[in-house]
């Protein structure tokens, strides 16, 4: 008998893992961001750049108009950013997910859908058990700013909207000490 050779190597006879295909799912948001109501707040919960980059990654934003405008941004610049600017909240608040500043108010909670994402600051020691009901009879998911924090025990978000207010205090009061016809007071 001859020596037959087998052009197969060792490594070849080995079990191989199979590698599949696998598919990454893109899920696609419907973001409502309202104007602010509450006295004396001008933030919006999202700025025109971060609503550009979140519409590249095939996410929808419907915004109230002028919903950025005490921050100043404008209805065009989030329009530009690729966000759909409505004139009725009703249609902000039909979003399956809205991102708030203040705490929604009552109105605000009869006008969201059933099953509503809701992320804002919630500040749940100031709000009563007809607010909460509220929340609950919709079952409203609600993410609280205030809740959120990291591996580390810190609270991110409040932690940098308290350096906000902290700078901006500062600035605000060298602005009222720096003038000889202020009368000094912060607020």
């Amino acid at each position: 008998m001859s020596d037959v050779t087998i052009p197969i190597e060792k490594k070849s006879l080995l079990p191989q893992e199979e590698r599949l295909e696998v598919t990454q799912r893109k899920g696609r948001l419907v973001i409502g961001i309202p104007r602010e109501t509450h006295y004396q707040e001008n933030r919006v919960a999202l700025s025109p750049n971060t609503v550009a980059t979140m519409v590249a990654q095939g996410h929808e934003f419907i915004i109230e108009t002028n919903a950025g405008k005490n921050a100043h941004f404008s209805d065009k610049e989030y329009a530009e950013a690729g966000a759909k600017i409505v004139e009725n909240s009703k249609e902000v608040f039909d979003c399956p997910m809205i991102i708030k500043v203040e705490p929604p108010s009552l109105g605000e909670i009869k006008l969201m859908k059933k099953g509503t994402l809701f992320f804002s600051a919630l500040q749940l020691k100031t709000q009563n058990k007809k607010y909460i009901d509220a929340l609950i009879s919709k079952k409203i998911t609600a993410l609280a700013y205030d809740f959120i924090q990291d591996s580390n025990g810190v609270f991110p978000i409040v932690k940098s909207l308290s350096e906000i207010a902290g700078t901006a205090s500062v600035l605000i009061a060298s602005e009222l000490l720096s003038s000889t016809k202020g009368k000094g007071l912060l607020f």
